[in-house]
């Protein structure tokens, strides 16, 4: 067993920006040219989340729209309280989506449905510059 490690950037906008990361994931992954592996993929941060989605413009409304009503960008939060950074919020939705996944590869190909991407949230209330982990074990 092998494991192989690769990293990119992702410059966000913050307050729920949403980039689709799949190709950057594929390219990590693709010039190994293995043909099976688990691929785990993570972003260091506390208020930042990767899922899978499909990336089109009604999802890229709903699921903003959605996270608001389970953790509203205007609610009181203790964690603002403590360090007045206003965004209390931003580290509850990024608990609830959570900072990984994991995608298998299969005779040479992410197994990814049709219609499936995998995207970086970044909810933190200003733009960031995040760091992306992808870790392939073959």
């Amino acid at each position: 067993m092998s494991v192989i490690n690769e990293k990119f950037t992702v410059h966000t906008k913050g307050n729920t920006d949403i980039i689709d990361i799949t190709r950057q994931i594929q390219n990590a992954v693709y010039k190994h040219s293995l043909q099976s592996a688990v691929v785990y993929v993570y972003a260091a941060g506390s208020t930042v989340g990767i899922t899978n989605i499909e990336f089109e413009p009604g999802l890229l409304v709903d699921l903003p729209e959605a996270l608001n009503k389970i953790a509203p960008v205007d609610a009181d939060y203790h964690h603002d309280a403590t360090w007045h950074d206003g965004n209390g919020y931003a580290h509850v939705r990024a608990s609830i989506i959570g900072n990984n996944t994991i995608v298998p590869l299969v005779d040479g190909a992410l197994q990814l449905g049709q219609w499936q991407q995998i995207v970086l949230i970044d909810f933190d209330n200003k733009a960031r510059t995040r760091n992306v982990w992808v870790q392939i074990v073959a």
